[in-house]
């Protein structure tokens, strides 16, 4: 085939962007999103988009790129060793948001196109994305619906969809140093090219579009729950491994520094507040042992029930 036309991309990840931005002040209640449009020195721009303020969401960032360049970094061909040293142009939205309520849950969000010509024949593209929960208090109610929303965005393309991307989500964001999962998945795809350029265009954009379906009535449900000291320094000590899987294994923050980036919008992802405690473990029978012991393990959370409706409901 020839090109794909990265034109109808760019229009749809900017307007994602926007709608996203526009959610998430609702959210958060007081603040506004600071905007920062850029140029990148090696080819293309983008738009930074981030809120911290004192309303309910204590750091969020929505990142908009369209970047090009001469040779695609280690990152993006380390998958595709043939590619190495082609010219290349990346489009993507991604986003994160950490609440300041250690029982609303972080999450993230990316979707992104890459193509890169050849020698000889039709250039080689593809898209990638996904969304993935990280909680810090677990509540079965909000994993279900998590992966149910997830699951209804892949059924149209196959029942085998869903279950391949939840698989890849719980491969890729998996901390191999602390041989645990970072949170409860979603979905992760990557190199996806085989249903033509149309149908992955439109299942990326599902993808970017269902995030907010997945996340907003979880986040109203847990914002306004009560919280005390224990709860935020767990959640700080939990935001240790976020930052330890964006900074050690992120194939994203890797492609973006290797390229030459902006590292102010790279780096927007870590949270503002953070720590880390020596060997620490949480107290047998508490809910931080049980984030452990229920959340942080395989599950089949599309098919689940509540176990405790209860313990969605309160604190």
């Amino acid at each position: 085939m020839e090109k794909p036309d990265s034109a109808p991309i760019r229009r749809y990840l900017t307007d994602l962007q926007t709608r996203l931005c526009g959610e998430l002040e609702r959210v958060d209640g007081t603040g506004r999103f600071q905007t920062d449009k850029w140029d990148r020195p090696g080819g293309g721009d983008g738009i930074t988009r981030v809120l911290a303020g004192n309303g309910a969401i204590e750091k969020a960032g929505v990142n908009f790129s369209h970047v090009h360049g001469d040779r695609l970094p280690p990152a993006a061909t380390a998958r595709r060793p043939e590619l190495a040293g082609r010219r290349f142009e990346a489009l993507g939205v991604s986003l994160i948001v950490h609440p300041r309520n250690p029982r609303a849950p972080t999450s993230h969000m990316n979707v992104r196109f890459f193509i890169a010509p050849t020698d000889n024949g039709p250039p080689v593209w593809w898209f990638g994305g996904g969304f993935d929960l990280t909680p810090y208090y677990g509540y079965e109610e909000d994993a279900i619906h998590w992966h149910r929303t997830a699951r209804e965005i892949c059924e149209p393309y196959g029942e085998e969809v869903y279950p391949a991307f939840k698989e890849e989500c719980d491969r890729y964001f998996f901390l191999k140093h602390r041989g645990e999962p970072r949170g409860i998945g979603g979905l992760f795809f990557d190199d996806l090219n085989a249903w033509g350029f149309e149908r992955c265009f439109a299942f990326t954009r599902a993808v970017g579009d269902g995030y907010l379906d997945a996340i907003l009535p979880i986040l109203r449900r847990r914002i306004p729950l009560p919280h005390g000291e224990r709860e935020r320094n767990f959640q700080l000590y939990r935001r240790g491994r976020y930052v330890e899987f964006n900074l050690v294994q992120d194939r994203g923050t890797l492609f973006g520094l290797q390229s030459g980036g902006r590292a102010e919008s790279i780096l927007v992802s870590l949270p503002p507040l953070v720590r880390w405690e020596y060997d620490w473990q949480p107290e047998p029978g508490s809910e931080e042992a049980r984030l452990y012991d229920v959340f942080l393990k395989p599950a089949n959370w599309a098919d689940a029930q509540p176990a405790n409706a209860a313990r969605n409901t309160e604190s």
